[in-house]
């Protein structure tokens, strides 16, 4: 009699969610060392804005102290052919999670300014409820509404509506590619740890002018010298595109994911992307959706920065003339170079710039869209 009731409790609880599809796409952003490995970094400017109606980890100017990861704008869509509710949580053992949105059922820490074992739990996602497509909109310019440009299902998640469920976070780890220049001036990428990696793309803007380089299963370390400044941009925009399809996002997602990083993937500077393994994302991010959908993408870009001697030779002469014009184009990476400019000489000028921008991140980060207190944190560092 008891075995019976557990058969029908069974059928009554479907471990699987019959015909819901989840796809998810994200950014790990690290700055390599001179040898390689990730450095930890303070961002030296804010991070692109988010709309206002963003929830945040009630901690204080989380971002301005340093990190090995800056996990940035991961995105979860759903299909299904007809309405479905699920249960969505997202573990992240190594770091924390400092933005969402809709509304979570339940965050964890609750209050942290540095740390690990972060959690976020939205409880019931509503997908294609009757009634859901009116989604929220600040008036803003934000590259968060870019995401949205899917044909994914509305959702309602704890009163809220969206096209998605949003998060970001901070971590002391997540970078499965370094990056070191040679003695012969070649740039040598690697594997960090077993995984191989299926795409990885060096891309250079030098004052506007492009280049590109590609490499596929990486398991070997490669010696690549710096590409040569004779592609457009477009041409990225496709090999990119063509790697997040082929890794398992629709065409609609891999060109959202591309539109929210334009101005940011593409700017001034060298960098490498590659794919993130998905065991590795699995492992780093464990995403618990009940009952569990027929299918499931994870599609994530590591983003490794990269200081160029094209580049060290352009902050040299900034330093040298006081021209914190030229400093600030470097952006949030400014700080992370600096770090590894040793023997230059920092005047009073670009040491005030310095402060100043560092102020006006902890400011943003601490209360972006309220009018709040805020303290600055101890501990600013001097280059």
């Amino acid at each position: 009699m008891f075995s019976k009731f557990i058969i029908v409790l069974a059928l009554m609880s479907p471990l699987f969610a019959a015909d819901v599809t989840v796809h998810e796409w994200g950014t790990f952003t690290s700055v390599a060392s001179e040898l390689g490995s990730p450095l930890s970094w303070s961002p030296l400017t804010a991070p692109s804005d988010l709309p206002c109606f963003v929830e945040r980890l009630r901690a204080q100017c989380i971002k301005c102290g340093p990190g090995i990861v800056r996990m940035e704008t991961p995105v979860l869509y759903f299909y299904s052919p007809q309405p479905a509710t699920v249960s969505v949580q997202v573990d992240f053992p190594q770091g924390l999670i400092t933005e969402w949105y809709p509304k979570a059922a339940g965050v964890l820490p609750v209050n942290q300014t540095y740390g690990t074992g972060g959690r976020i739990d939205w409880g019931q996602v509503e997908i294609g409820a009757a009634g859901v497509g009116e989604f929220p909109d600040d008036g803003t310019q934000s590259h968060y509404y870019a995401a949205r440009a899917t044909d994914s299902a509305a959702l309602r998640v704890n009163g809220q509506q969206e096209k998605l469920l949003f998060y970001r976070g901070v971590a002391v780890e997540g970078v499965f590619v370094e990056a070191q220049w040679t003695r012969d001036g070649k740039l040598q990428l690697r594997r960090a740890g077993l995984h191989t990696i299926p795409f990885a793309l060096l891309f250079e803007n030098r004052a506007g002018k492009t280049g590109y380089r590609v490499i596929r299963d990486l398991r070997t370390p490669v010696a690549l010298d710096s590409p040569e400044l004779t592609a457009d941009v477009s041409e990225v925009h496709e090999q990119l595109a063509a790697a997040l399809i082929a890794a398992g996002l629709y065409e609609k997602e891999a060109a959202a994911m591309i539109e929210t990083w334009r101005d940011s993937w593409f700017e001034e500077g060298m960098r490498v992307f590659y794919l993130v393994p998905r065991a590795a994302v699995d492992a780093m991010l464990p995403l618990k959706i009940t009952p569990a959908p027929s299918a499931t993408a994870r599609v994530f870009v590591g983003r490794v920065e990269v200081l160029s001697p094209y580049l060290r030779q352009i902050i040299e002469t900034a330093l040298a003339d006081n021209d914190t014009a030229t400093l600030a184009k470097c952006g949030r990476f400014l700080d992370p170079y600096l770090a590894m400019m040793r023997g230059v000489n920092i005047s009073p000028a670009v040491k005030s710039f310095l402060n100043q921008a560092r102020l006006r991140a902890a400011q943003a980060n601490g209360a972006p869209c309220k009018a709040e207190p805020f303290t600055v944190p101890t501990g600013l560092p001097l280059p």
